[in-house]
């Protein structure tokens, strides 16, 4: 069973970046597909990008395409998000999940079942 943990939030300024960190236990981290999620205040937890298993392929929220970048280390069992230019809506918390099907990404919330506690992105306008 894969456990996650992350790291890499806090607060930036709009136009900023930030890169935020999952690392990874257990055996399974290179036969999982992972993904990013995040969940403003008030709103649903939401895709953000997802990468196959080998790293090959990635998958973005249009609302992110071109300023996030998903990629993923199994050396180190860790997943990253660089973010840049960022924008105040990009303000949640940011969850890392590890998929428990096949190893394509998938934007679906129930083809994860493994997830972090999640690190607070906060972006000032």
């Amino acid at each position: 069973q894969v456990q996650l943990v992350e790291s890499g939030g806090g607060l930036v300024q709009a136009g900023g970046s930030l890169r935020l960190s999952c690392a990874a236990s257990g055996r399974t981290f290179s036969r999982s597909p992972m993904g990013w999620f995040r969940q403003a205040p008030g709103k649903e937890r939401e895709f953000v990008s997802g990468i196959s298993c080998s790293g090959g392929i990635t998958y973005y929220a249009d609302s992110v395409k071109g300023r996030f970048t998903i990629s993923r280390d199994n050396a180190k069992n860790s997943v990253y998000l660089q973010m840049n230019s960022l924008k105040p809506e990009d303000t949640a918390v940011y969850y890392c999940a590890a998929g428990s099907r096949d190893c394509g990404p998938t934007n679906n919330r129930a083809d994860y079942g493994v997830w972090g506690q999640g690190t607070q992105v906060t972006v000032s306008s």
